[in-house]
């Protein structure tokens, strides 16, 4: 069967470990290759047409049935999260119930760049099912660096997400080496344009990465958390679930990496980060317009 553009395909020499589509085909010294994007997981690689297998339908479902599990794993999980959050706000805000004074509560405000269409309306929906305000745009990698000032100025957001697709190529040099990764260079780079409008790390909360990135780097730039510490993949998804567990933590509060990281899908080998303060903000009184006096 020919490979096309947006086949979905997995390697033969990785026994198929994860669904790809094809994004680009290509001639490399005459040889035919194909761009691909991980379908579930955060990374771009390349790969010799004849090293790909298109991937039948009821493999492709099995795949998705099992990731559907961990996603509906990981929401549960959060969901408790926020719950016990909110009720301690809740708590705090009523002198332990005394008082019965109406209250609001104002999560982070999200933006969020995606260098993958398809996972930022992945990650758009799951924003939304949780209830974290964002603004989500498609843009490619290396365009990031250019975009990122203006759309601080504009929307003024509590948490950046700057994401979309890596990986790690050992043919480029070691893993230490920043040139060595596919879009790394540009994530640190839109990191530090950021922190030239917000250099304090509580003034604009960052998460920066995608799959294999170089965490490293990405930290020492002024990212508040980041992928990947042991260069493995990590889910589409794992940057919503890390920036709304600071979008619903009070900003009195500092949250421990570990409560961030736990109830992802990858986990603290592929997600880390550094000691940070929430951003989530509580006020009174509460009064819905239209409601009988």
């Amino acid at each position: 069967m020919t490979i096309k553009l947006h086949s979905v395909v997995g390697r033969r020499s990785y026994d198929k470990d994860i669904v790809f589509r094809v994004i680009e085909l290509k001639k490399i010294d005459g040889k035919e290759f194909a761009i691909l994007y991980g379908e579930d997981y955060r990374l771009i690689a390349d790969a010799p047409l004849e090293d790909l297998v298109e991937m039948d339908t009821r493999s492709v479902h099995a795949k998705a049935k099992e990731l559907k599990n961990l996603e509906e794993q990981s929401f549960e999980l959060f969901q408790q999260d926020k719950r016990l959050l909110l009720e301690r706000e809740q708590h705090i805000s009523t002198k332990g119930y005394t008082e019965h004074s109406p209250y609001f509560q104002v999560p982070g405000k999200v933006l969020h760049l995606d260098g993958d269409p398809q996972y930022l309306k992945k990650c758009l929906d799951l924003y939304e099912k949780i209830g974290v305000p964002v603004h989500g745009f498609y843009c490619n990698e290396k365009e990031m660096p250019n975009e990122i000032g203006k759309l601080l100025d504009y929307y003024r957001p509590q948490i950046v997400v700057i994401t979309g697709h890596d990986a790690y190529s050992r043919s480029k040099g070691k893993k230490t080496d920043l040139q060595a990764y596919r879009h790394s260079a540009y994530f640190v780079q839109t990191v530090l344009e950021a922190r030239k409008k917000f250099p304090h790390l509580d003034q604009l909360v960052i998460f920066a990465g995608a799959c294999q990135s170089h965490f490293e780097s990405l930290i020492h730039a002024g990212a508040n958390f980041a992928s990947s510490p042991t260069r493995i993949n990590i889910h589409a998804l794992d940057p919503v679930y890390i920036v709304s567990k600071i979008a619903y933590t009070p900003f009195k509060d500092h949250i421990n990496v570990w409560e961030v990281v736990r109830n992802t899908l990858t986990g603290d080998k592929g997600l880390g980060g550094i000691e940070s303060k929430g951003v989530l903000r509580t006020g009174m009184p509460y009064h819905s317009i239209g409601e009988e006096e």
